[in-house]
């Protein structure tokens, strides 16, 4: 008797796990609806900065002639289009960006046009704006104006401007630096400081320290292959010399960003620029003012029409994978956009499934923020009709790596502590941000600088080094966390999503004071611990709470620093002296 068999199958399920880089559309599922930039020449700008200053990135979009700058509010990672009271331009828009021009600790508001004037928007503290441009010195009417970038090329502590203009009809309208005065006016000081007088057809500039100086450099753009690119290397005393032949940057491409990173983590600071079908541009720095092109041996040279460009760690595994965007809606070999992950060695490849491969909008200009404070990048991109801007949800945090994000408030500094190098070390690997304000191709970045450790489960240290010279050093700082540091203290006054920064622990007041001061708070604070420091980082001040009132009659007039821990919660005050 022959015996039966049988094949018993037994189905086993098991939850899909990500273990690669992947992106999801959901700019209208998380309420970014009638964003679309419409039609304009070229494109237009995005931001991904918080301009409220509640601790989530808020989203801004430029826009076509006839239409109005939108703004997206970040509701604890869903958005709804807000109006703000006297910012009505209904003409073409290119950059949309958020400054603390003013050191006042407010976002004032600063759009570019290619059809009518640049327009500076003052923030009344209370997100009242009014249009300060003529006061302020800004009027150009028909400049016809792309980018703009900020950065404090003469290290006084106030951010300067610079506008890069693209004209094809009128060669005799400039690119302009403007100094901040610091009384709320700027002066055009392109003569004396040694900018070009005539058009180069430039789309975007970058303020960065290409040699690492302690002075900031410009980088510019420009978009015909008649007209090179610049570099100008700051001379600490107010003068700008070209140095873009020597240091080997002078391409004469269609260039569109000038995307600032250092990508292979070395401490010198690297430029990617976007171009048309002959390829983009990877320059290394390398460390001795001269710069080497190696998109093509780094696999990033996309060969297709590319517009922004953004460096970022997509999943936190501690290297910088690089995001573009382009024109392109067509369904041929070229390509619409790119996603390149970094292998750690220094080469980039496309994975095979990111999400990022169903992309076919017309897009150009693209910003990294954290829609839902998770410490994993997103990416917003502007798209022209009928798309809306596409916003690239980021679900890396499936594969569970470390990091930490970092916002800075300058003292002596800047307020927004631009033009900043911030290192950290992990078993003694270093990784290197800096800070600028003004990215890619008409671009702003959040304000917080993104660091991914991987499975590492500390931090050796946090190292700022600021424009002023002053440098804080934080040790072993807490990891899957965002923090401020501020200029001068020596530590990180974190925020989780539901304790921002604006939602204060402890209130300080009178504040400035003549040397007393009261400390309210809902919390007990009896023998927490206080610390003073001055703005150097000096310890001044190390004694228990004993009460609320706090007497410092003996210290000289200035700005000092009050970090106080009940051993639940550290927070820092900043106390001026009178």
């Amino acid at each position: 008797m022959k015996k039966a068999l049988y094949l018993i199958c037994i189905f086993i399920y098991t939850p899909i796990l990500w273990s690669q880089i992947q992106f999801s559309e959901q700019a209208s599922l998380l309420g970014c609806t009638n964003s679309s930039y419409g039609t304009g020449v070229l494109g237009g700008g995005i931001s991904f900065f918080d301009f409220d200053n509640d601790g989530w990135d808020d989203i801004t979009v430029s826009s076509k002639t006839g239409e109005p700058v939108r703004f997206y509010k970040n509701n604890n990672g869903s958005f709804s289009e807000i109006t703000f009271t006297n910012i009505n331009s209904l003409y073409e828009t290119k950059t949309v960006q958020w400054v603390d021009f003013d050191n006042d600790g407010d976002s004032d508001f600063f759009v570019t046009s290619n059809t009518d004037s640049n327009i500076l928007y003052e923030n009344d503290g209370a997100m009242n704006f009014t249009n300060i441009t003529t006061q302020a010195g800004l009027t150009v009417v028909g400049h016809t104006t792309f980018g703009a970038s900020w950065g404090d090329y003469n290290n006084d502590g106030w951010l300067d401007l610079f506008i890069s203009s693209r004209s094809i009809n009128d060669l005799t309208i400039p690119n302009i630096l403007y100094k901040n005065n610091g009384n709320g006016t700027f002066t055009n000081v392109n003569a004396i400081a040694g900018i070009s007088s005539t058009n180069h057809y430039s789309f975007c500039s970058a303020f960065f320290d290409y040699n690492n100086d302690g002075w900031q450099d410009i980088y510019i753009a420009n978009d015909k292959q008649d007209s090179a690119n610049i570099l100008y290397k700051n001379n600490g005393d107010g003068t700008f010399t070209d140095n873009s032949v020597n240091s080997g940057t002078n391409i004469s491409i269609d260039a569109m960003s000038t995307s600032i990173a250092d990508y292979n983590n070395d401490g010198w600071l690297d430029i990617y620029i976007t171009n048309t079908n002959n390829g983009n541009v990877l320059f290394k720095n390398n460390g001795d003012e001269t710069f080497t092109n190696v998109a093509s041996t780094t696999g990033t040279i996309m060969q297709s029409v590319a517009f922004g460009a953004v460096f970022l760690d997509a999943d936190n595994d501690a290297d910088t994978d690089l995001y573009v965007s382009g024109p392109l809606n067509t369904n041929t070999n070229s390509l619409s956009a790119a996603f390149y992950e970094n292998d750690g060695t220094e080469n980039y490849t496309i994975p095979v499934s990111s999400g990022f491969e169903v992309d076919l909008a017309k897009s150009f200009s693209n910003a990294i923020g954290d829609t839902n404070n998770d410490g994993y990048p997103e990416i917003v991109v502007l798209n022209y009709a009928p798309n809306n801007i596409f916003l690239w949800k980021n679900n890396c945090s499936q594969i569970n790596n470390n990091w930490i994000k970092i916002k800075l408030e300058g003292v002596q500094s800047n307020r927004q502590g631009i033009g900043s190098w911030i290192e950290i070390s992990v078993n003694g690997e270093k990784q290197y941000n800096y800070t600028l304000c003004g990215e890619g191709y008409l671009g702003q970045n959040s304000a917080y600088e993104f660091f991914g450790i991987g499975d590492a489960t500390a931090i050796d240290y946090i190292k700022v080094t600021w424009l002023s010279g002053v440098v804080d050093t934080i040790v072993n700082p807490t990891i899957n966390s965002q923090g401020i540091i501020i200029e001068g203290t020596n530590a990180i006054m974190l925020a989780t999503n539901n304790e921002m920064k604006n939602n204060n622990i402890i209130e300080v007041f009178p504040n400035p004071n003549d040397g007393y001061f009261n400390i309210k708070t809902s919390q007990n604070l009896m023998n927490s611990n206080l610390i003073i420091k001055d703005v150097l980082g000096k310890t001044m001040y190390n004694e228990k709470l004993l009460n609320n009132t706090i007497s410092l009659s003996h210290f000289s007039k200035g700005v000092y620093f009050a970090i106080i821990n009940n051993g639940i919660n550290t927070e820092t005050k900043k106390i001026i002296i009178k």
